[in-house]
């Protein structure tokens, strides 16, 4: 079945570039309105992303950009909105890492089909996931940390089940086939404030939610899961120069529209949000966040969806992960 649905997405980008001139030319209406739906609260990171995009779509394209926050239950309210919205190009839904976990998470109980129900635009950027520990803990570096994994059970913390940083705490320990305890928050900030105080071991966190804590000395950077060195941290070495490139993991933003959303159209927004996210200006505003730029239009979006579909699929059914 996830075969016919990306070999779906793969003709629809395919055909992207053949459709009528026409569907391109009458599409944005002037004083038309988009709406963007971010399926978290204000002020987190996809919403910081979709704003600074919305308001350049709006500019560019003289149009009005609400961007609307449907928070809860994982992003699935929002998706679920996202889904059944018309397909007109005037509804957008911003994704992340965490869309493609609950494909799996939630499989058989969601209310929408996220591959059957939407289709890519646009990958946008992505935030490495950050190795932290307490200031004051014995474990120095990565090496100590992979040494006492091998040794005892280590306490580990995240945002919430299914949550990225809980994601790769469990690729982790799959690559080490290292038992870790797992220690689920109802979000960041809570778990910081544990490992701060340091009931806790470690965390693969969120860049922004660990950053301003490592600059001001209360928690030690070990790596960062990517391959290539973040500016925000240039110290920090990669889990690709520690032996361990398998342990790369970005949360990474998009976004989707619904299924009848006509190809054309579809790729008309692709190609400005490309464009859009080329721009000076909003390259340094993602990188202060925290995220590399990755801009991709829906052809290339496509498979490297299908890709974290199936690559969180087989670690949620390997560690029996289940959604809060």
């Amino acid at each position: 079945m996830q075969r016919r649905q990306w070999m779906g997405w793969a003709a629809a980008g395919a055909l992207a570039g053949v459709q009528p001139a026409r569907a391109q030319a009458d599409y944005p209406k002037p004083g038309s309105t988009l709406r963007y739906i971010v399926p978290f609260p204000p002020g987190g990171l996809t919403d910081v992303m979709a704003r600074l995009v919305g308001q350049q779509l709006g500019q560019r394209w003289g149009i009005t950009v609400v961007i609307d926050n449907k928070p809860g239950n994982g992003g699935q309210i929002g998706a679920d909105a996202a889904a059944k919205a018309p397909g007109d190009g005037y509804n957008l839904l911003a994704i992340t890492l965490t869309h493609a976990a609950n494909v799996t998470l939630f499989k058989g109980k969601a209310p929408y089909d996220l591959q059957r129900d939407l289709k890519p635009v646009a990958l946008l950027a992505g935030s490495p996931m950050l190795v932290v520990v307490p200031a004051a803990s014995p474990i120095k570096d990565f090496k100590d940390l992979v040494a006492q994994a091998r040794l005892r059970k280590l306490n580990a913390g995240s945002s919430g089940n299914g949550t990225p940083p809980h994601l790769t705490l469990e690729l982790f320990g799959d690559l080490l086939k290292a038992d870790i305890q797992h220690i689920p928050y109802k979000g960041g900030a809570p778990s910081m404030t544990d490992l701060i105080g340091g009931q806790l071991d470690v965390i693969f966190s969120n860049m922004p939610e660990s950053i301003v804590h490592v600059k001001s000395g209360k928690l030690r950077a070990l790596a960062i899961a990517s391959a290539a060195r973040h500016p925000l941290v240039p110290e920090v070495p990669t889990t690709a120069e520690l032996g361990m490139p398998q342990l790369a993991v970005e949360n990474w933003t998009a976004i989707l529209a619904p299924s009848a959303t006509p190809d054309a159209v579809v790729a008309k927004i692709g190609a400005e949000v490309l464009s859009i996210m080329a721009g000076a200006e909003i390259n340094e505003r993602a990188r202060t966040q925290g995220f590399r730029v990755d801009a991709r239009g829906p052809r290339e979006f496509a498979p490297f969806l299908k890709d974290e579909i199936d690559r969180w699929a087989r670690i949620i059914t390997a560690a029996k992960i289940q959604a809060d």
